[in-house]
C-alpha cells in the first residue's frame, strides 16, 4: 500500500519551532481557524536537556543585523509546562526585527508527554473540531525514530486528531551531530527504518541545500530507499546553520548575541532565508517530478510526495510564492514567534481565503 496522503486544509500551518512547545501554545494553534494543521516542536523519546542560560533565541533586523532591544530569550524548563514562551505583539518591539537566530535544540517535553497533552487537548473539543492534523516532529537515532513511529501509531485510537510524524533530520544546533540529511549514507539509514505503507503519514524535514550535488545525493537516497513507499511529505527547509549576529556597546565593540562556546553560532530563519527556502522547494519539487516522469514505479511514487514549504514566510506574498514553486502547504515559525497565531488569520484575510 502507498503511504497515506497528508491532509492539510487550509494549507497553512506552523513548522516545528519554539512557539509550539507548551500545551497553551498548541491549544492556541489548534483553535486558530486559519491553520489546517499543527506541528509540535521536535521531541525525543527521553526529552532534550534544555538549559535556559545556554539555549536562546533572538530577533534581528535583516537589513542591519542589529539584534532586537528585547535581547535573547529562552523557553520554559521541563517543570514549566503551564508557562508560555515569549511570543505575540508585546514581544514584537520594533517592526524591522523580522528575522530570528537560535541555538535551541529540541523540546524538553518527551514524545509520550506530547501524546498525552494532545489526548487531553482533544477532550476539550467536540468531535466536529477533531479534523485538524497534528504533525509530531521527532528525532534521535535511527532506532529511536522507528520507536517514535511505533509509539505514535499505537496512539491513533487514543487521540481523535489525525496524526502524522515528521522526522527532523536537519537541526544545525546539536554539537557533534550535524544534520543527517547532509550525509547520504546517514540519510539512507534513517529512511531504511521507516515502514513501507505506514499507518500514518510520515515525512522528513530537510536542511537548506545549496548546490546541485546535495540535491542529487538527496534524491539518490530517496530512490535507493524506495522512499515513495515510506514518505508522504518532505518539509523544506529548516534553519540555516553557522550564522552569527553581533551586538555592540556604545564604543562599537562587537560580541555574539547568542551564548554558547564564545562563537554565538545558531540557526537563522525569517526573511533572509526566504529565497533559499523557495529554491529548495522549487528544486525538490522538480526533482520529484523528474523521477515520476522516468516511467518506473519507484519514481512514480516519489512524484506523489508532497512538500511543506517553510522559510521566511510572514505575509500573503510569501505564502503565494511558496505555493507557486510547488509547496502543497506553507509553514511559519519566525513570524509566529513575533506575532502569535494571529499571523495566520492575517494571511488568510489578505488572500481572501483563496487557498
Amino acid at each position: 500500500m502507498p503511504p497515506p496522503p497528508l491532509q492539510i486544509h487550509p494549507p497553512l500551518l506552523n513548522s516545528a519551532c519554539p512557539w509550539a512547545t507548551t500545551p497553551e501554545q498548541l491549544r492556541a494553534l489548534l483553535e486558530c481557524p486559519s491553520t489546517g494543521a499543527v506541528t509540535v516542536r521536535t521531541s525525543l523519546l527521553q526529552g532534550f536537556d534544555h538549559q535556559p542560560s545556554r539555549h536562546r533565541f533572538t530577533f534581528f533586523d535583516p537589513a542591519t543585523t542589529e539584534s532586537s532591544p528585547g535581547g535573547t530569550q529562552s523557553l520554559p524548563d521541563h517543570d514549566g509546562l503551564s508557562a508560555s514562551s515569549p511570543s505575540g505583539p508585546e514581544h514584537d518591539m520594533h517592526q524591522q526585527y523580522t528575522a530570528s537566530l537560535n541555538n535551541l535544540g529540541y523540546s524538553p517535553i518527551t514524545l509520550e508527554e506530547y501524546l498525552d497533552i494532545l489526548r487531553d487537548l482533544a477532550a476539550e473539543y467536540p468531535p466536529h473540531l477533531h479534523h485538524k492534523t497534528v504533525i509530531l516532529s521527532v528525532t534521535g537515532s535511527s532506532d529511536d525514530v522507528r520507536a517514535c513511529y511505533d509509539t505514535i501509531a499505537s496512539r491513533v485510537d487514543d487521540i481523535p486528531f489525525p496524526l502524522a510524524m515528521e522526522v527532523n533530520l536537519s537541526c544545525p544546533n546539536i554539537p557533534g551531530a550535524p544534520p543527517v540529511a547532509y550525509d547520504t549514507a546517514a540519510l539512507s539509514g534513517y529512511l531504511a527504518v521507516l515502514p513501507r505503507g505506514p499507518a500514518i503519514p510520515v515525512g522528513i524535514k530537510t536542511p537548506p541545500y545549496t548546490h546541485a550535488g546535495q540535491y542529487e545525493s538527496f534524491i539518490s537516497a530517496l530512490r535507493d530507499a524506495d522512499a515513495g513507499e515510506r514518505l508522504s511529505f518532505i518539509t523544506a527547509t529548516n534553519t540555516l546553520g553557522s550564522c552569527v549576529v553581533l551586538g555592540g556597546d556604545a564604543q562599537g565593540a562587537a560580541e555574539p548575541v547568542l551564548p554558547g562556546g564564545g562563537a554565538g553560532v545558531g540557526g537563522m530563519a525569517g526573511p533572509p532565508l526566504h529565497p533559499l527556502a523557495l529554491g529548495n522547494v522549487a528544486t525538490i519539487r522538480k526533482l520529484l517530478g523528474d523521477a515520476a516522469a522516468g516511467g518506473d514505479a519507484n519514481g512514480h511514487r516519489l512524484g506523489q510526495i508532497s512538500i511543506i514549504g517553510v522559510g521566511g514566510v510572514g505575509d500573503e506574498r510569501g505564502y503565494r510564492r511558496m505555493r507557486a514553486v510547488g509547496a502543497a502547504a506553507v509553514g511559519l515559525a519566525t513570524a509566529l514567534g513575533r506575532e502569535g497565531p494571529g499571523v495566520f488569520s492575517r494571511i488568510e484575510k489578505a488572500i481572501g481565503s483563496a487557498w
